[in-house]
């Protein structure tokens, strides 16, 4: 990346864009504000909820489901909208409104709060079908009343209402009007939820629904009361809105379908304010916001009793104990931190910690330098994010600046190489920001770019293979099949878009999570249920994808065929036939084997192996005798060497780590025909064991019998098959041997000595 330091490559251009550059919209450089909304739902409980076809779902039941997804996206959303629940058609009448004989069986059931769990179990378990019929105006009433009770006195309060019903009830349209006008000047939004769908001559659908099968057409079927409540909620949705006001009017099955995807956390955008420096005479006020990050639920897990399902009711307590026999506590105050470096532990305690720290002077977002756009490779894209600075608000010299500064960039295809640190606290990052100029508004981009420390570098054999050339017909065939699997469709118009898009995917870990709490919130004892149709269908590949990648699959199979490799039987020799030493090595045969082996993409991962390392030495260790780059000899010191740091650490990982390489050690050493480097080796091992306190480890070597190489398996080895196999039994007799007369003495202590 060539980076040229300095202004002088944007200066001339500053000069000219900056009396030209348009001035920033405040308005459009900041995210909406956090505008708390107040939502009142309200469901009708009659009697004629209850009735439905046979094999159908009552309306009951339906709207009972969309109240409850309503609930469940308001509580999941970790917002602090309110929403309030009123149930007509009710036994018994529960309202500020009620007196003298008005708004009968209507009842407020949960005032204006932040939604909770409790609500979700009170929907569940609470709310049933009831045997009276109410004014579904008179509840719509109630609920205007609601909200200008609660919200009155209270700032930047949305109001809504949602009405589900089935409209099988009398209303009155006395007050029709009067109804509509305080709705207008209140500014409430209202939205209607049916058991079938709008229909008009002009308009069509309402609310854009295509009629399933278990919707009524309006018109078809609909008693004397659900037409003129048809027709006067078409008049007050006309009258608040002429030319979407049907839009607003929506089926149970519709709703059902477009609520069970759970709402997105909304984040109310934080801003970072900062100079953006360019050298030591340009300033500009900025402020930074996050727009790209990955999002995380809010809420953690914690520890809670079994019984009362209370946080409180479990106390935890960390204690710190030496590791002897006694296990001695010790304070808090008397441990400090240690950082393990290899088989040491260096010691540090909290004011080395500090003192280590970089000390700067806090937020920065200075520009190093310039380079070309394309000098940046987009897999160097590092970090948690992505940050849009605008400049400041109110400050119209810094939009000016800023403008000019965005706009050099995009025309010379340049970006900025800038040091950013968010604080004091943090340490300084290098980026680069990229110019984004939108129709509404102009920013910058900031994305964190790589330090040394932060580059892998991986060394691979090339794929390129005689054996396995692939032909003319088989690339083509691999190049249709991605072809056809390319994530973009055809629109109405023709138009090619993406089928994946960001805004519109949510998270299926979060919808699964959410479903899960629920379902566990309201029904404790019960298993968890299974994934929901629709977030199986968006785990997997589109239909569209699915239909046209089958002709190409079919090709493949026909031009990649997959036939069963069976292995050669290896020829048996005379020497074999006849019985003459069947045994005897043969260098000619191992090389032969060698060079038969079958060509596989495990060596491709293992790239350019010099030395045994202390990741997976076993591995390092046969890579390297098959690269054939060092001497067996050399190899196989790199090797113990090795294992001697991993025994230094006394920890039964480091000690499998260890058995693991000495059975790679015996099997070359077996294969190559070269005992005297494995035996020398191992006997030293032994002798040293009780010096160095690796009992544990000889144990576990004596368990998975790795034995000395005997000359049955290299005849150039001194060691007899017999010593090979005494060499291990040798230590469990001479143990037998020296505790019998522990058990003649009958002295407990001096049984306990020896052991």
């Amino acid at each position: 990346m060539n980076v040229k330091s300095g202004v002088g490559l944007v200066r001339a251009k500053l000069q000219v864009d900056m009396f030209a550059a348009p001035h920033f919209k405040n308005s459009q450089l900041i995210g909406p504000a956090c505008i708390m909304s107040a939502l009142v739902l309200c469901m009708d409980v009659g009697f004629s909820m209850s009735n439905s076809a046979p094999g159908e779902e009552s309306p009951f039941d339906s709207a009972k489901k969309v109240t409850q997804k309503f609930v469940q996206r308001q509580v999941f959303a970790e917002t602090k909208d309110e929403l309030a629940l009123v149930l007509f058609g009710t036994d018994s009448t529960k309202n500020p409104l009620d007196q003298d004989g008005q708004y009968q069986h209507i009842t407020v059931h949960r005032n204006l709060a932040v939604p909770d769990f409790m609500l979700l179990e009170e929907i569940e378990h609470q709310i049933h079908p009831e045997n009276q019929q109410a004014d579904w105006l008179d509840a719509l009433v109630v609920c205007m009343d609601l909200l200008q009770t609660h919200t009155q006195g209270k700032k930047n309060h949305r109001q809504s209402i949602v009405l589900l019903s089935d409209l099988n009830t009398e209303a009155s349209s006395d007050n029709l009007n009067v109804i509509v006008e305080n709705l207008k000047r209140n500014e409430i939004t209202l939205q209607f939820f049916l058991p079938f769908p709008v229909e008009d001559d002009d308009t069509g659908l309402g609310g854009g629904d295509e009629r399933g099968p278990g919707d009524r057409g309006a018109g078809k079927g609909l008693s004397r009361e659900q037409k003129s409540g048809l027709e006067m909620v078409k008049h007050i949705m006309i009258s608040l809105d002429e030319e979407d006001g049907l839009d607003e009017i929506y089926t149970f099955r519709n709703a059902i379908e477009q609520l069970c995807m759970f709402k997105r956390i909304e984040r109310r955008p934080m801003g970072w304010p900062c100079q953006l420096t360019i050298g030591s005479s340009l300033s500009i006020r900025i402020i930074g916001y996050k727009a790209v990050t990955e999002e995380r639920l809010k809420k953690m897990w914690m520890t809670v009793d079994a019984q009362t399902n209370q946080r409180d009711d479990v106390k935890r307590e960390t204690v710190y104990c030496l590791d002897d026999d006694n296990e001695t506590e010790v304070q808090k105050d008397d441990i400090i931190q240690g950082f393990r470096y290899g088989s040491d532990i260096v010691p540090f305690s909290k004011f080395d910690q500090e003192q280590m720290k970089y000390k700067h002077d806090g937020k920065c977002f200075a520009v190093l330098g310039f380079t070309k756009q394309n000098t940046i490779l987009r897999h160097q894209f590092m970090g948690t994010g992505v940050v849009k600075v605008f400049p400041a608000r109110d400050d119209e010299h810094a939009g000016v600046a800023l403008s000019a500064l965005i706009r050099a960039l995009d025309e010379l295809q340049m970006a900025a190489i800038v040091r950013y640190a968010y604080d004091r606290r943090s340490n300084p990052q290098v980026g680069a920001a990229f110019p984004l100029i939108k129709p509404s508004y102009e920013c910058l981009l900031y994305v964190q770019l790589p330090f040394m420390e932060d580059l892998r570098h991986f060394q691979y054999p090339s794929l390129d293979n005689k054996k396995i050339a692939p032909s003319e017909s088989q690339l083509s065939a691999v190049d249709q099949l991605i072809d056809s699997m390319m994530l973009v469709g055809q629109d109405e118009d023709h138009e090619l878009r993406d089928l994946f898009k960001p805004h519109h995917l949510p998270n299926p870990a979060f919808q699964r999570h959410f479903q899960c709490l629920h379902h566990r919130a309201v029904h404790p004892g019960s298993s968890l249920p299974t994934m929901e149709p629709w977030l199986e269908a968006a785990l997997d590949r589109p239909e569209i994808i699915k239909e046209r990648c089958q002709a190409p699959l079919e090709a493949l199979k026909k031009l990649f065929p997959l036939t069963q490799v069976e292995k050669k039987k290896p020829l048996k020799t005379s020497a074999q036939i006849f019985g003459k030493d069947s045994e005897e090595p043969d260098a000619k045969k191992v090389k032969e084997a060698e060079a038969e082996e079958e060509y596989n993409l495990a060596d491709i991962t293992e790239g350019s192996v010099s030395f045994v390392g202390s990741v997976d030495p076993a591995r390092d260790f046969l890579a390297l005798i098959k690269q054939k780059s060092l001497p067996f000899g050399e190899v196989c010191q790199q090797l113990t060497h090795r294992m001697e740091q991993l025994l230094s650490n006394k920890n039964t990982h480091y000690y499998m780590k260890s058995i693991t390489c000495i059975q790679a050690f015996r099997e070359q050493s077996v294969k190559l025909g070269n005992a005297d480097l494995f035996n020398s080796y191992l006997q030293s091992m032994k002798r040293s064991i009780p010096s160095r306190g690796l009992e544990v480890f000889w144990d576990l070597l004596v368990q998975d019998a790795v034995t000395l190489i005997s000359k049955a398996e290299v005849e150039a080895s001194t060691v007899s098959k017999d010593e090979a196999n005494q060499f291990l039994m040798a230590e469990e007799k001479k143990e037998e041997a020296a505790e019998v007369p522990a058990e003649d003495t009958g002295d407990v202590d001096d049984l306990l000595d020896m052991m």
